[in-house]
């Protein structure tokens, strides 16, 4: 048995080590990730993370745990995906300037037959932000692969205001509730980190 991260995100894998998880392997699921936007953007991280471990378990991993996420930004029920470009990248900062806004991440945890699917929402204030503060962020690069157009863990923390929820889940990923499901398929964490 293994344990299969879906996802090509860095910050996904170093959250995974953080958790204590050495052994994994990264398998990248091969969907279309622009579904119905008809969906609330809990319902759409849910079926997307979904889709993305069943893509990788069809790939011969059925006997294998298999991880996947799903990350976006929500603005009065509205997503904000990753900016195509800074013209985007600057507009998205500028609508949550000021503002409080939610992250949504979807979480499905895959072993044969087994599922748990669940969706994780933390609510994070921005301060306000001048133009020229987005402009100096945009310059660093960081908010061009980021649902949102900002990254938490980053340069992105100098606007938090503040957060109400789980802060790792602004990150992709919200690991205390992997760590729980993890559990219940005979995976502790602890017993890792402890080398037992």
């Amino acid at each position: 048995m293994e344990l299969i991260l879906a996802s090509k995100s860095p910050r996904r894998r170093a959250l995974l080590e953080q958790m204590g998880l050495r052994s994994f392997k990264i398998v990248t699921p091969d969907i279309d990730e622009h579904m119905e936007r008809t969906l609330s953007p809990a319902e759409l991280v849910g079926r997307i993370s979904q889709e993305k471990a069943k893509a990788v378990q069809a790939k011969g991993y059925e006997d294998d745990i298999i991880i996947a996420a799903d990350t976006v930004v929500a603005l009065e029920g509205s997503v904000l995906g990753k900016p195509a470009h800074e013209g985007e990248a600057f507009r998205m900062l500028s609508m949550l300037s000021g503002c409080r806004h939610q992250v949504y991440t979807g979480l499905t945890v895959l072993r044969g037959e087994r599922c748990f699917s669940l969706t994780e929402e933390t609510n994070v204030t921005f301060r306000s932000l001048s133009g020229e503060e987005i402009d100096w962020y945009i310059q660093t690069g960081e908010p061009m692969d980021k649902a949102g157009a900002y990254g938490i863990q980053g340069y992105g923390a100098l606007f938090v205001q503040s957060i109400q929820g789980d802060y790792y889940n602004v990150m992709g990923l919200p690991v205390c509730r992997l760590g729980e499901i993890l559990g219940e398929l005979g995976i502790h964490c602890m017993a890792l980190a402890a080398g037992k």
